[in-house]
């Protein structure tokens, strides 16, 4: 399996390989790939002839410089772990921070409707900016008919959308089931920093998310959060960052629920260092 370190190098095989009646899929990844990374280039690859999967752990969507450094690299086992899918149809772009952003390391600015203020903006002040930053530089460099993105990042989902639709960019937007682990934890790269105790603990927060979802029928929303809240104080090894039920499309929270409007409640919360974050459709 090649993997292609260059923009120039990568586009010049993707037009060879492409056909007319070709559809290439695309599938950004930060690297360290699990189960959830996999399942996304699998739907990718039975709706494309050619996959492209690019690993970059972009400098610009993180707030700590000690956050980017632990950030896991592991190239060798993502090359490994992606030719169990397939050696044939998928393309690595692995490329230095210098073909991506030359020798200015710096996020545009993006106007996401107020989206990007909420929840994980709040928590990570220009998260958003790096992220749009990154996938529109990627989406312009792969050109791909579809990209494919999990639904654990469900905030991130809905402000690349926007940013596509902004921006004028040719591409469908595919939104994939949250990947778990066998105790429900949701997958994440950052489940590898976990000991086996935080690991085990870990399973609390999928747990709570499907008591919400049975609560959310017959009881209200603010005896919902505080019944969250205890769960979480009740833990010293947690601690909240969020809890949110939020409309699905402005993502804004609510008090009170409206008949035919739908809902999904969002977590996150740190265990030792380690940041989770994990959300459940209500209705």
């Amino acid at each position: 399996m090649l993997v292609y370190k260059t923009k120039v190098d990568l586009v010049d095989r993707i037009n060879n390989l492409m056909q007319p009646d070709f559809s290439l899929g695309f599938v950004p990844t930060m690297g360290a790939l699990h189960q959830g990374h996999l399942s996304l280039v699998k739907s990718a690859l039975a709706n494309n002839n050619f996959v492209v999967v690019s690993v970059f752990v972009n400098p610009t969507q993180f707030n700590s410089s000690s956050d980017l450094n632990k950030y896991p690299r592991s190239l060798a086992k993502d090359i490994k772990a992606l030719e169990t899918v397939s050696k044939d149809s998928i393309l690595i772009y692995a490329p230095e921070v210098e073909d991506l952003y030359g020798f200015k390391i710096k996020s545009e600015s993006f106007n996401f409707m107020g989206i990007e203020s909420l929840m994980e903006g709040n928590s990570r002040p220009g998260h958003f900016n790096g992220v749009g930053t990154i996938v529109k530089r990627l989406l312009q460099i792969v050109n791909p008919n579809k990209a494919y993105f999990g639904e654990k990042d469900f905030q991130q989902l809905l402000i690349i959308k926007k940013m596509v639709e902004q921006e004028g960019l040719e591409v469908k937007i595919v939104g994939c089931p949250i990947e778990r682990e066998p105790n429900g934890l949701a997958m994440s790269s950052r489940n590898g920093r976990l000991s086996p105790k935080e690991f085990h603990e870990s399973a609390m927060i999928y747990e709570i998310l499907q008591t919400v979802k049975q609560k959310f029928s017959s009881e209200d929303i603010a005896s919902t959060c505080d019944w969250v809240l205890r769960r979480f104080n009740n833990n010293p090894l947690f601690e909240l960052d969020y809890f949110q039920i939020s409309d699905i499309e402005s993502l804004m929270p609510i008090k009170e629920k409206i008949p035919n409007k739908k809902y999904r409640a969002f977590i996150a919360a740190y265990i030792g260092d380690v940041r989770l974050i994990d959300n459940i459709d209500l209705n």
